[in-house]
């Protein structure tokens, strides 16, 4: 993996982008966790947490992106 190096004004660009996103995914998180809770048929029980699982990886694939602009 190829880390990119902003200038500074870039890199706060770029750091609101991934906070607009990470909040996204946190709501997708959310709306999955809900939807999960609430489901009683099997397939879509499978199908949420397909979808939570999803959506937890590519938060923490934002967050360690989030970090490394920080560093």
């Amino acid at each position: 993996m190829r880390l990119l190096k902003f200038s500074g004004r870039a890199s706060n660009l770029r750091q609101r982008e991934l906070r607009k996103e990470i909040e996204r995914t946190k709501s997708a998180i959310d709306t999955a966790r809900n939807h999960f809770e609430q489901v009683v048929d099997p397939t879509l029980i499978d199908c949420y947490i397909y979808e939570l699982n999803a959506a937890q990886l590519k938060y923490q694939f934002l967050l360690r992106n989030f970090k490394n602009l920080e560093i």
